[in-house]
């Protein structure tokens, strides 16, 4: 019931901020015709509706989980309606081309759309990272985006291993007019996988307040709660890209499922894991674009080498939470402070502090990683092009 009473006040606050402008003006470009992926027919009921939120790579973790997607799609588990790519791992440009490369590569490219979303954080640009560096945030040093200069035009983009995508286009519509749209024509039937930066859902909501009763839930792969950060010493990569979005999204009433890096620190890619991807018995075009990818040379040199695979366990969550065998709940905020070294950081209260509008999530500690291992290989080996199982 307080969740319920939470949700219709933020009805009315949103749509009293929206009559003020306060929001940043604009709208959707309509909800006709939007409720099912492109392709994909409505004789599938059972199928859990996702979009998948992602600064995107054609096979690291975020390419792994879209093939991923994309084979349980082909089950009849999921429905894809889309991937909105937003700027964090790379530039929104390059995030675009290794996305619609991903899709073609699966051969579902005329079944999953890719949108192309926002390119810069609400409010986290080059000179605070700077600041924060020098004022000693620490950690592991990777910047994503911020390591290369940003992509003018196309050729400007870093050629993917097994080329670019030769006849998939991007939509015409923003990603953010596509969250919008798809919410709105599928009320409380779509789960969010925001597996990058927040900014395109943050700027949904902030352009469509009314969207926030009507999303199903948001799943994340995002935040340290109780561990330390990677990029820096406080903070996790995704929502350090963009802690102003970060804050703004996991502070709205929604059901919302945080995968931290206080589980996926734990799930890590072996050598033979990695094996039975990259060596199968019937290499496809996915097992020999995932033997491409950063990682491999260190795997395929020293055999006791890990890595981490975080994305993917979202994924494994919505098809059964009971992959999950730690589970808490508790009131997360993220700390939004450009400049500052703990800007990103993300923290878990039992109880939340006066006067923050914080909501309770469930965040991930353990997962059963033999269990998720064995749908991780089966799913990133299984025949491609994917087609549709009757």
């Amino acid at each position: 019931m307080q969740v319920q009473i939470q949700r219709r006040r933020w009805i009315a606050s949103a749509l009293f901020a929206t009559v003020l402008s306060a929001c940043g003006g604009g709208g959707s470009s309509g909800t006709g015709g939007f409720g099912l992926a492109p392709g994909f027919g409505a004789d599938a009921p059972a199928a859990q509706k996702i979009i998948i939120d992602s600064d995107y790579n054609t096979m690291s973790d975020d390419g792994q989980l879209g093939v991923m997607a994309a084979q349980l799609q082909a089950e009849g588990k999921v429905q894809v309606m889309g991937i909105t790519v937003v700027s964090g791992n790379k530039w929104l440009r390059q995030g675009v081309a290794e996305a619609l490369k991903s899709v073609e590569r699966l051969g579902v490219g005329d079944r999953i759309g890719v949108y192309a979303g926002e390119n810069y954080a609400l409010n986290h640009d080059h000179a605070d990272v700077q600041a924060e560096l020098a004022a000693g945030a620490g950690g592991d040093g990777y910047l994503g985006a911020w390591s290369s200069p940003e992509p003018r035009t196309d050729a400007d983009l870093v050629p993917i291993p097994d080329g670019f995508a030769t006849h998939t286009q991007v939509q015409p519509r923003s990603a953010v007019d596509f969250i919008i749209d798809t919410v709105k024509a599928n009320p409380n039937e779509i789960t969010i996988f925001a597996i990058g930066p927040l900014t395109n859902i943050a700027k949904a909501v902030q352009r469509s307040p009314e969207i926030v009763p009507l999303i199903k839930q948001i799943i994340y792969m995002g935040g340290a709660v109780h561990v330390p950060g990677n990029t820096t010493k406080a903070a996790e990569f995704n929502w350090w890209f963009d802690p102003d979005a970060a804050q703004f999204v996991v502070r709205l009433p929604i059901p919302q499922v945080v995968v931290p890096l206080d589980v996926t620190d734990t799930v890590l890619m072996d050598r033979k894991i990695y094996d039975r991807i990259a060596h199968p018995a019937r290499p496809t075009a996915v097992t020999e674009a995932f033997r491409q990818e950063w990682f491999a040379a260190d795997f395929e040199s020293d055999p006791s080498h890990t890595s981490n695979i975080w994305n993917t366990l979202t994924i494994a969550y919505l098809l059964d939470p009971r992959y999950a065998t730690e589970v808490s709940e508790e009131f997360v905020d993220v700390i939004a402070r450009p400049g500052d070294p703990q800007n990103g950081r993300s923290i878990g209260y039992a109880t939340p502090p006066a006067g923050l509008p914080l909501q309770k999530m469930k965040v991930v500690k353990k997962f059963d990683n033999a269990r998720f291992f064995d749908l991780y290989v089966d799913l990133l080996t299984r025949p491609v092009p994917v087609t549709l199982k009757p």
